[in-house]
């Protein structure tokens, strides 16, 4: 069973993901949350990776966060990391994994490079949209 804290912490989630709808069903519980239609029906769309160009770092691409939640850069404590400066990634390349209240979810590089720079720490809180890597496209 959810706690009124469980409860609050998928409310802040959502808000500050662009998901238009949520279904949480547990044992005795369930939770279907909508809002603005205006947004992505689609799940996978509104979760997908942004590669964005940077305007001022000589055409790289920065692969964003898709979701608010945990960055980690390696399947488990010490494993080695999905990718290090010097990594060639393509479009389906998994770079790290996001966790989401006790839910991992990889993400995929979604453009092919060379990284140059991983820009955030292990372990650590990510926004929607904060940058995790930087790319040299190939």
């Amino acid at each position: 069973m959810l706690s009124d804290e469980d409860v609050r912490e998928i409310l802040r989630i959502v808000d500050a993901t662009p998901l238009a709808e949520l279904r949480i069903e547990t044992r005795g519980f369930s939770l279907h949350l909508v809002r603005d239609r205006s947004a992505p029906a689609d799940p996978d769309e509104a979760a997908a990776p942004r590669a964005v160009e940077v305007g001022s770092n000589n055409g790289l691409l920065t692969i964003d966060a898709p979701m608010l939640g945990t960055f980690y850069r390696a399947e488990g404590p010490g494993a080695a990391p999905f990718v290090e400066v010097g990594s060639r990634v393509e479009p389906d390349t998994i770079v790290c994994i996001i966790e989401v209240m006790k839910m991992m979810n990889s993400v995929p590089a979604g453009v092919g490079g060379t990284v140059v720079e991983v820009c955030q720490e292990n372990a650590q809180l990510v926004e929607y949209g904060a940058p995790l890597f930087r790319v040299e496209p190939s």
